[in-house]
């Protein structure tokens, strides 16, 4: 008889153990814990690299706050003769229209980077489309090219915007490789990041104003070349249709 009224608590407390877990997972919308305890996860997840057997890697150049060293950079792309994708906030557009019509006249992709770079998540749905469709109209009267790209501010991403981003024909892109340029970091320290990190399918992110962006660029793409990747837009590097999205993020061909 012991026996038994000891398993039967043990019974009891297994069960109220596991009625935590499931409110747990339902509190916070099946992410961790249904992704351990379902089999699966309901948490959208942007792009962050490509699956690739192609020595194939893109850069990319997020522009909010300044806008001096754009040219030069433009300059060092066309040197080299590679691909690039430039995310745009909307109030740069707004003071670098001209700028804007440069990076499109020389081929380079333009994605945007939100209107005014809040935290998309702290915004209400609604908002979040209008950041989006505002930036996106901006660009496109310049370029008279639609948009299909989208980086988000800070990196910060939930479900509604990812959902709200698929509705407007977006891709969410992230990146693999953080150069840290934005730091103030020497040329060669960012070059040597790029160096430990790349790999085939990767997304680099610079930025357009960053102390060091132009000689790091030039360092960055030399080492790129010599190791025999070939430097595209985010755009040719990922896949338009018939992909997945891993739970890291990895973009896979189906």
């Amino acid at each position: 008889m012991p026996f038994c009224v000891i398993k039967s608590r043990t019974i009891k407390i297994f069960f109220a153990m596991l009625a935590v877990v499931i409110l747990l997972c339902i509190a916070f919308e099946g992410s961790a814990c249904a992704n351990v305890w379902f089999g699966h996860s309901t948490r959208l997840v942007p792009i962050y690299n490509v699956d690739t057997t192609e020595q194939k890697v893109a850069i990319s150049f997020d522009a909010a706050w300044g806008a001096d060293k754009t040219e030069q950079i433009i300059e060092v792309l066309n040197e080299y003769q590679v691909g690039a994708t430039f995310f745009l906030v909307g109030f740069w557009v707004d003071d670098y229209s001209e700028i804007v019509k440069k990076i499109d006249e020389n081929g380079y992709e333009i994605g945007t980077h939100s209107n005014t770079h809040p935290d998309m998540v702290k915004l209400d749905k609604s908002t979040m489309k209008s950041e989006l469709e505002v930036s996106i109209s901006k660009i496109k009267a310049i370029t008279g090219k639609d948009v299909t790209l989208f980086r988000a501010p800070f990196g910060s991403y939930n479900n509604t915007l990812l959902e709200t981003c698929s509705e407007l024909g977006l891709k969410t892109i992230q990146w693999d490789v953080d150069t840290l340029d934005w730091k103030g970091l020497s040329a060669g320290e960012v070059a040597n990041r790029v160096q430990k990190k790349v790999k085939n399918g990767s997304i680099i992110l610079m930025h357009n104003n960053a102390d060091n962006v132009v000689e790091s660029l030039r360092l960055t793409l030399d080492w790129l070349k010599m190791k025999g990747y070939t430097v595209t837009s985010v755009g040719d590097l990922v896949y338009s249709d018939g992909y997945t999205i891993d739970n890291n993020g990895v973009q896979h061909k189906s």
